[in-house]
């Protein structure tokens, strides 16, 4: 805004405030131009009063900050529970637009995470995909390999890569973001089993096995490189463990002559029957 006189005055420095005396209007004189009135003076031995302060004003609570770091909220502390199911789509909810975790079960070779990628590229919300085998080789140095024999270290890294795979999975889900995790679960074998999973995932996964026939995973197997192709007779051997599941109440997907969209297809109404009716595990 333009003064009437002269250029804008600059504002006033904090500590630095006008002078005794200063009066707005020898700055900014209105209509009628003139000397700034003068303060009467004051008559000898009536020394001049200060004025009597008011009350002390309270400054306003400071409003505020809105969050605006994008930080995403932690997984609650207990376990993921069940996805729920809107009572009008009971009948037959759909697995593409809910929030799920998903544990895929099976042998090598089984094609899981194959299924699991694709499952995980083609819904409509957002998911993400979890591999154990992926997390257990973070460990570069000092990596226990199973195929070399199981024992306490291998053990041990495996416990560490499921709770990390498990405190991700719960990390996604709080955020609104489905999962599907991949393991080959044993049956019988309860250090490696269902058990854990549950403990840190929690009670609302849903887990599906994942078992083609025998020729068909070693077939694959042989398609493998390095750490992840084993023997064929470690695969018959881990295929027979796997057939334990019959019977166990959960999910089997046999997909020995489907391919990978096909089993994906599958796949999710499997999880429509899980979800309106979760599995006993």
């Amino acid at each position: 805004m333009q003064h009437a006189v002269g250029s804008p005055l600059p504002p006033p420095q904090p500590g630095h405030g006008p002078a005794v005396g200063w009066s707005p209007a020898a700055h900014h004189p209105g209509p009628h131009q003139g000397s700034a009135p003068v303060p009467p003076p004051v008559a000898p031995g009536h020394p001049m009063r200060a004025p009597h302060p008011g009350p002390p004003q309270q400054a306003p609570p400071p409003a505020p900050v809105p969050d605006t770091t994008g930080h995403v909220p932690l997984p609650p502390g207990g376990p993921v529970a069940a996805p729920s199911v809107p009572p009008a789509a009971a009948a037959g909810p759909d697995p593409a637009t809910t929030c799920l975790a998903v544990l895929l079960i099976g042998p090598a070779g089984a094609g899981k995470t194959s299924v699991a990628k694709y499952w995980a590229d083609h819904r409509r919300v957002p998911t993400a995909h979890i591999s154990l085998d992926d997390v257990r080789e973070w460990v570069r140095s000092g990596f226990a390999d199973p195929q070399s024999g199981w024992n306490e270290n291998s053990e041990a890294q495996y416990r560490l890569a499921r709770r990390t795979c498990g405190f991700s999975a719960r990390n996604f889900l709080a955020n609104g973001i489905s999962c599907i995790l991949d393991d080959a679960v044993f049956p019988d074998r309860p250090v490696v089993g269902l058990g854990g999973w549950k403990r840190h995932v929690g009670p609302g996964l849903l887990p599906v096995v994942l078992l083609p026939g025998l020729d068909i995973v070693l077939e694959r197997n042989a398609e493998r490189s390095g750490n992840r192709r084993l023997s064929d007779e470690e695969v018959a051997r881990i295929h027979g463990r796997m057939a334990g599941w019959y019977g166990s109440g959960l999910p089997i997907i046999d997909n020995s002559q489907l391919d990978v969209p096909e089993t994906a297809q599958v796949l999710n109404e499997v999880l429509s029957r899980s979800i309106a009716s979760p599995p006993t595990w």
